[in-house]
């Protein structure tokens, strides 16, 4: 009898602690570890690094790792960023992946270094900002990736080990690529306004860099990968327009040179209200960044600026339900861009809803949605809702960001993470045994990719821990970026 009462007296009591959770939650009250969350999102980009790893190496199952890229080219492409689960280093996303760092230090430097982590921040942009510097060895000639994707994709290595080809692919001026040129002037613009006060020199070879490279994607227009066909089966470009405009504008930023305003507002080209914001598609961060010039006064609020404002506001009204044409969100309640590594769309949503609720508050302005007045508070509450949830209030109370809270997922798609490491066994591991040994073994990676933010969950909330289910499981560089400047808000 008296177990029986204590087991029902226990249950009461489980079930008022679980209705207190939801009240707390409900209330704001159940504070996310949002510091911890920025401190393992920057973190992760040490477990990305290729090349020589530095002394004060944090992620110490890494190892040093193509040491001779660009061997092949006669040049020096050792550094940088390998992509995701491979060991390729792709350059469009890892320049729109810088890119989204710096804004994240450019609006948010002062949270970044209230919470100790503004140096973090630095030193990750500067490891592929030093990597772009490299590869752009001639004002038209920019290196765009090394590694070759089905080479790659077809053996199961640990970045140390690789023996796959270390192939150098380039753009020139007889082989162009407007939208990776684009986007490194891009990259380096905004990263030189991120290091202007901490290290001028060093944002002078930024800048310098961005100019010559915005200038050769202007003069010699053409998508990327019909130079490159090899990237372009992995990041394929789907126009060049947009990269132009927005290095246009982070040049603009950068400089206040009016050349670069000009450009941007005489391209007679928006972009109208976009569907996403992503390492292929500019067109709403394009927006946002001129919005900002309108509500600052620096432009006209009429005609094509006037239409850049709109435009970037009806993407964010989609965003939280009060557009023409809303994004769809999962039953838990998070934006359900797609099948493939939903969770890289939802982080730049959110970053562009976060940053956009900043200018409008310094201007005590609204938007006017189709489905009412939207505050920048609420742009904010938006923003805190999707991260909550990628930090674990979602139905299978999981976080997505692997090693943060106690259920993440266990068996990232990702080659080093899921191999023991070479400092604990340094016997090679080969393409074949990879597969055999590590991929297709069903327990946790011995390696947790602290900070990575993983694909997500799928329409219905659903999510599958398995290494082979790459449309979920995959965590990628472009990922974390915009999450970075949000959870430096939130925190």
């Amino acid at each position: 009898m008296a177990s029986s009462s204590s087991s029902s007296s226990s249950s009461i009591v489980g079930m008022l602690v679980g209705l207190g959770v939801v009240l707390a939650h409900i209330h704001g009250c159940l504070g996310v570890d949002y510091k911890g969350a920025l401190t393992k999102s920057l973190l992760y980009y040490e477990a990305q690094r290729s090349g020589k790893l530095p002394r004060n190496q944090r992620v110490q199952w890494r190892g040093d790792s193509g040491l001779h890229d660009g061997k092949d080219a006669g040049i020096d492409l050792v550094g940088g960023y390998y992509d995701a689960g491979d060991n390729v280093k792709f350059g469009f996303p890892m320049a729109f992946t810088l890119t989204m760092l710096s804004w994240s230090v450019v609006e948010y430097k002062a949270q970044l270094g209230a919470k100790h982590e503004l140096q973090n921040a630095l030193t990750a942009i500067k490891w592929g900002t030093d990597y772009l510097l490299k590869a752009h060895t001639e004002p038209n000639v920019m290196y765009c990736e090394v590694g070759d994707g089905d080479s790659d994709h077809s053996c199961w290595m640990r970045p140390e080990d690789m023996t796959t080809p270390r192939t150098s692919f380039r753009i020139d001026s007889q082989h162009p690529g407007s939208d990776l040129a684009g986007e490194s002037a891009a990259a380096l613009a905004a990263a030189s306004v991120a290091f202007k006060s901490s290290n001028p020199a060093y944002s002078n070879t930024l800048l310098r860099h961005a100019k010559q490279l915005f200038d050769f994607a202007r003069n010699n227009q053409g998508l990327y990968q019909n130079s490159v066909p090899v990237a372009g089966k992995f990041y394929s470009s789907s126009g060049f327009q947009d990269e132009l405009l927005w290095a246009s504008a982070w040049l603009y930023r950068a400089t206040g040179d009016q050349t670069y305003l000009n450009y941007l507002g005489g391209s007679g080209n928006t972009g109208g209200t976009r569907t996403a914001f992503s390492w292929d598609d500019k067109f709403a961060g394009v927006q946002i960044l001129a919005a900002k010039l309108v509500l600052d006064g620096k432009v006209q609020p009429s005609g094509l600026w006037s239409d850049f404002k709109s435009q970037g506001e009806q993407f964010l009204c989609s965003c939280i339900q009060k557009g023409n044409n809303n994004v769809k969100k999962t039953p838990g309640g998070l934006l359900s861009f797609g099948d493939w590594n939903n969770l890289q769309f939802v982080t730049t949503a959110t970053f562009l809803a976060t940053v956009y609720s900043d200018y409008l508050a310094a201007k005590q302005a609204s938007i006017q949605c189709v489905g009412g007045l939207v505050q920048p508070s609420d742009l904010i509450a938006f923003a805190k809702s999707q991260v909550d949830y990628i930090l674990g209030s979602n139905p299978s109370q999981m976080s997505y960001m692997v090693g943060f809270g106690s259920n993440y997922p266990t068996q990232v798609h990702h080659r080093g993470a899921s191999i023991v490491s070479i400092k604990t066994n340094p016997n090679p591991v080969s393409c074949q045994d990879g597969f055999n040994l590590w991929f297709n073994r069903n327990a946790p990676n011995p390696n947790v990719l602290t900070g990575a933010v993983v694909g997500g969950p799928g329409a219905n909330d659903g999510y599958l821990d398995q290494r082979n289910n790459f449309n979920m499981g995959e965590a990628a560089i472009a990922n974390n970026a915009p999450l970075v400047g949000v959870l430096a808000k939130l925190a």
